[in-house]
């Protein structure tokens, strides 16, 4: 044990105490959310708030979702809910501050350890001290710090996604609510035509001027009118559950209002343009895998880096004994590579590397791939919902005109007026749907672009 001079140990530990401050990370004060709701505002074009809650500011944000809900919802305002009141999005949400304090806790030193020991013989008596610091933590703090930085980034792009993907699943919730809510309506007008034909048909029936058969059919389709009613109610109900519970409703909350139809079709549907370059380039969940990549790259640098040690500390000692003079010096802990030559531990990270480059290249072709597919849907929706609403129900209508004109006449029966009336129902059932559909895929054309999707690797 060799003798340090005062001088050099006061050196030695103003060094060592500069190093454990420069290594002191804190936890920042909003906790990534902030980048959170830029990436997320970026993308949807909402006003995302999201903050550490007190219950302060709980309440606060429930009088903002209460203000918001005392007006019919529009897909905009049932977003902006989502966002504020999910507590499936602020569970999710949690994991972020997992990843910030791994990410903090990889900018600090391990603390030093303190050994003492007292021996004593007779009249003699031993005493030893010692402080001892992790030097090979020191050596590769940088290096993990930015390894975890890169984590703390992707988990706040992994963050920003779910919000996305939330933001993806109420529009389409709420387009399928309202259109079951105006589908339900519609047929609750279609069961009292039905009821109104059938009675119209019994008393026709009673005076000779209807046949069983006629009569018959007019009944069977007042029976079906009536099934059809029930399932609408239920889908109207169902679908209605799905956007509360996205929403993240609770008691009086759940009796908001919904418009009665759907938004009217764009005057123009929107042209693909460099759809895959920008899903390339801004979708959450291909930003997330090359920031994957980064990070495990850099994990097999430090692991290759640091594959002969694992464990090298250095100290300050000093020992005093009986009848002696007291001995200062330092001592150092070092675990040589007899055994393990941390070659396992290198493939292993080379093979995680691999692996995170190939799940990238795959998010990438799933991306351009998921983008054609919601364009092609997104077309092909808005054409069908053009043609019901220029041509299919207008034609109907013209042809349910000249009928009526017919029979006015005296020249078409009210069999044939009946008839025609239910073809007409049923276009006007498609055209809803139709209208339904083309909302969903505008929805998902967006989800594609900007990573919304479900669309998590498989297995």
């Amino acid at each position: 044990m060799q003798n340090l001079p005062t001088p050099a140990l006061g050196r030695m530990a103003a060094a060592m105490s500069a190093v454990l401050l420069a290594g002191c990370a804190s936890l920042s004060p909003d906790g990534g959310l902030n980048d959170v709701s830029r990436l997320t505002r970026e993308r949807i074009g909402q006003p995302a708030a999201f903050t550490k809650q007190t219950a302060q500011e709980d309440g606060a944000g429930n009088a903002q979702v209460q203000s918001l809900l005392s007006q019919p919802l529009s897909a905009d305002t049932a977003v902006q809910i989502a966002l504020l009141n999910s507590p499936a999005l602020k569970a999710s949400l949690a994991e972020l501050g997992l990843s910030e304090a791994e990410f903090v806790q990889a900018g600090r030193l391990r603390n030093p350890s303190f050994g003492f020991s007292r021996v004593r013989g007779g009249n003699d008596k031993e005493i030893e001290r010692s402080i001892s610091f992790d030097l090979a933590g020191l050596l590769t703090l940088p290096a993990r710090h930015r390894i975890e930085q890169g984590r703390f980034e992707q988990a706040k792009l992994q963050a920003a996604l779910q919000a996305v993907r939330l933001a993806a699943d109420t529009r389409r919730a709420y387009y399928m609510a309202v259109a079951a809510a105006q589908s339900a309506a519609f047929a609750e007008q279609v069961r009292g035509a039905a009821e109104a034909s059938a009675m119209l048909a019994a008393n026709m029936a009673k005076v000779g001027n209807w046949s069983k058969l006629d009569q018959a059919r007019e009944r069977a389709f007042h029976q079906d009118a009536m099934t059809q009613l029930a399932r609408t109610r239920h889908a109207a109900a169902a679908s209605r559950e799905k956007l509360i519970r996205l929403l993240g409703l609770w008691g009086e909350q759940q009796n908001f209002s919904l418009p009665d139809r759907l938004p009217d079709l764009p005057a123009q549907p929107q042209e693909p343009g460099n759809a895959e370059a920008r899903a390339l380039s801004q979708r959450l969940d291909v930003l997330a895998a090359r920031r994957d990549v980064d990070a495990t790259a850099s994990a097999l640098g430090l692991t290759k880096a640091s594959r002969f040690f694992n464990v090298f500390d250095a100290g300050y000692t000093n020992k005093s004994s009986t009848g002696a003079p007291r001995g200062n010096g330092y001592e150092i802990s070092l675990e040589l590579p007899l055994f393990d030559w941390g070659g396992a531990n290198v493939a292993r990270a080379e093979a995680l590397y691999m692996q995170a480059v190939h799940r990238t290249a795959d998010t990438a072709v799933r991306a351009r791939s998921e983008v054609r597919e919601a364009y092609s849907a997104y077309r092909t929706t808005y054409d069908i919902a053009r043609h019901y609403r220029d041509d299919v129900v207008p034609l109907r209508k013209q042809i349910s005109d000249e009928v009526m004109l017919r029979y006015n006449g005296m020249l078409a029966s009210v069999f044939e007026l009946l008839a025609d009336s239910r073809e007409q129902l049923a276009s006007v059932n498609a055209a809803i749907d139709s209208q339904r559909d083309f909302w969903i895929a505008e929805s998902e054309l967006h989800s594609a672009i900007n990573g919304g999707g479900n669309n998590e690797p498989r297995n």
